[in-house]
């Protein structure tokens, strides 16, 4: 059942800017695809099939998107770069299934949850199982230093997700935490597939450290506009259960700017609202121009601070097809947050 936000917004991914983006690199992103289909047939026959549930729902795909761009960037597109998106795209898959356990997601990608479907037993499990395989795929590698930066972001991407669930309902979170926290979990798997895009296209070391900072800064800011769609977003749209963050007591950006411009009774009530979980109310204050203070504003221009950032890394980058995506990728996001204005 899609969640009852009182608001004017029905934000979601919009087709033009980004469509462009993915365009440069549509026949390999089509062969990743396949690559990650086929996955399913690693797996004993018996949990086969969970395993062609979870990795078939086709999402974005932003993470292989900017594994694939960033060796173009550099020279040319190998198999190997192919390898890398299928791996960190498995790597994200199973963070999500764990992450609809935990938050009690009932939609993602428009079809039920595997935890929805089968229960969280099952979900636990195959989420694991996404998590070995994806790092047994990595030890494939001639390089070792891409199965060890692999399974550096991996912890560092489950860190993340204990911190921020062992803070929850955390009053005392603050913005710096919060981005440390979306840094580790969000961040780190971007950075991770930019920086051995880099690697596996023999970028010099400075080049690889450039793209690993556009593509944790990207990737962070990324999670800005999810959080604030999980807000101001429609399940119709976006296909995946929202709300769930604060539902869960998980406080993200555009509720800690909120709760920051306030004070007294105004700020007691509204961290009453949170502990008690009360999804629609919140979201009705960040949503209504005449009570938010610029909440809501001052996320979205946190998220653009950081693409600009992003794309300053990559300005000494040559200039062809595929930078000029990168450059666009940080473009779309922009379009992507400024959806969100009032």
């Amino acid at each position: 059942m899609e969640a009852t936000v009182p608001s004017a917004f029905a934000p979601t991914v919009p087709n033009g800017t980004l469509s462009r983006v993915t365009e440069v690199v549509r026949r390999e992103l089509d062969d990743v695809e396949s690559r990650i289909i086929a996955q399913a047939s690693s797996f004993d026959p018996a949990v086969e099939g969970y395993v062609s549930y979870a990795i078939g729902g086709r999402g974005k795909r932003l993470r292989p998107l900017v594994a694939l761009l960033t060796g173009g960037a550099l020279g040319s597109i190998t198999s190997k770069h192919a390898d890398l998106a299928v791996i960190v795209e498995l790597i994200h898959v199973a963070t999500l299934v764990h992450d609809d356990i935990v938050d009690e997601a009932e939609w993602r990608r428009a079809q039920p949850t595997l935890n929805a479907r089968w229960g969280n037993s099952l979900s636990v499990l195959l989420g694991d199982w996404l998590f070995a395989h994806a790092l047994n795929l990595s030890a494939r590698f001639e390089e070792v230093e891409v199965s060890r930066a692999i399974a550096r972001a991996a912890r560092e991407v489950c860190t993340g997700e204990i911190i921020q669930t062992q803070r929850r309902f955390d009053l005392h979170l603050g913005i710096d935490d919060y981005l440390r926290i979306i840094g580790m979990k969000t961040g780190a798997l971007f950075a991770v597939a930019t920086e051995l895009g880099a690697m596996l296209s023999n970028g010099e070391p400075a080049t690889q450290e450039s793209l690993k900072i556009f593509g944790q800064k990207i990737g962070t800011a990324y999670q800005i506009y999810d959080d604030c769609i999980d807000i101001a977003g429609t399940e119709r749209l976006t296909g995946k259960t929202l709300g769930s963050d604060l539902r869960k007591g998980k406080l993200t950006l555009p509720v800690l700017m909120l709760l920051g411009g306030r004070n007294g009774s105004d700020k007691e009530h509204l961290s009453q609202l949170i502990l008690d979980a009360r999804f629609e109310e919140i979201a009705q204050l960040l949503t209504s121009s005449s009570h938010a203070n610029g909440a809501l504003s001052a996320s979205i221009e946190a998220g653009q601070k950081l693409i600009a950032e992003a794309q300053e890394q990559i300005e000494n980058l040559p200039s062809n097809p595929y930078t000029g995506a990168l450059v666009g990728l940080g473009d779309a996001f922009r379009e992507m947050l400024e959806q969100f204005r009032s």
